[in-house]
């Protein structure tokens, strides 16, 4: 995943992309930060599942960057948000949709026997072992609700 956004650095500069370029700087200084902190839990570097939940929180970021910005009137600072949002979601996998979340959802719910909402931490956490990077977790813990009170 590292070699990913060296050579997605390096196509940016050929291409003299400097939004793109600017923003993969951004990342990879997210990156290096994420490994510092890694070295300081006792681990070399931050694992690919880290960098996953790294870029999607900078995504977030971004997004309640864009409804403050649209708030506030700034049309500029939007644009400039919505860019860098757009790059870093194209490192992302492909998220899942809200029909395939809803049947992944309530496998995982049968494989784990849960039967009730005490059980909510326990399906919460194999979703995220299963489908990390792959699943809005946010929406997906509106879905687990659902399904073990309507269960």
């Amino acid at each position: 995943m590292r070699q990913q956004f060296n050579d997605a650095m390096k196509a940016a500069m050929k291409a003299g992309d400097k939004a793109r370029l600017g923003t993969i700087r951004l990342i990879i200084a997210a990156i290096k930060d994420r490994d510092i902190v890694a070295r300081g839990e006792g681990k070399e570097t931050a694992t690919d599942e880290e960098l996953l939940q790294l870029l999607q929180k900078m995504a977030k970021q971004r997004a309640d960057s864009i409804t403050a910005f649209e708030a506030a009137g700034r049309q500029d600072l939007v644009d400039k948000e919505a860019a860098e949002k757009v790059i870093i979601e194209s490192f992302l996998p492909q998220q899942m949709g809200a029909e395939e979340t809803r049947a992944a959802i309530a496998a995982v719910i049968a494989e784990t026997g849960a039967a009730g909402m005490k059980d909510m931490g326990k399906v919460m956490g194999a979703l995220k072992a299963k489908f990390a990077g792959t699943m809005d977790f946010a929406k997906a813990n509106g879905v687990v609700k659902e399904l073990l009170t309507a269960g």
